[in-house]
């Protein structure tokens, strides 16, 4: 049988690229790869963490962003929750809204972090919790 290896990337369309690309180096840290400029225009960009584990596409798209505002695309693993505390820590020193810790699934995710085009990045612990905790 043939398998997969992962994700090679996540593309989400954006309204404005340069506001996206801006908000996920300041607000996540992603760093830029690739940025592809059509006809003297930004049009998309290719970024990574900066332990290269994680790869996200930004495309000018408008119409699709403005349908998937509100919707929670992309969940992005953290290690342990004391490791998704320090994220915590860092957007409120940084002021950036969210809606804190809650009880996931399987782990602990950090909610209502918004990007400019209103997704909603999810943080989630590969750590599982104990299901009693909530």
């Amino acid at each position: 049988m043939t398998t997969l290896a992962g994700f090679h990337h996540v593309k989400l369309p954006v309204r404005d690229v340069a506001a996206s690309r801006d908000w996920y180096r300041t607000v996540l840290g992603f760093d830029v790869d690739i940025e592809f400029v059509e006809h003297d225009v930004l049009m998309g960009v290719a970024m990574r963490d900066p332990d290269g584990c994680v790869c996200l596409a930004l495309r000018h798209d408008p119409v699709r962003a403005e349908s998937l505002a509100g919707f929670d695309p992309v969940a992005l693993a953290v290690a342990t929750r004391a490791d998704l505390e320090a994220w915590q820590d860092r957007l409120d020193t940084a002021g950036h809204a969210h809606g804190g810790i809650v009880a996931g699934h399987e782990g602990w995710v950090l909610v209502g972090l918004h990007d400019p085009d209103r997704f909603e990045p999810r943080l989630y612990t590969i750590e599982h919790r104990d299901r009693s905790e909530t």
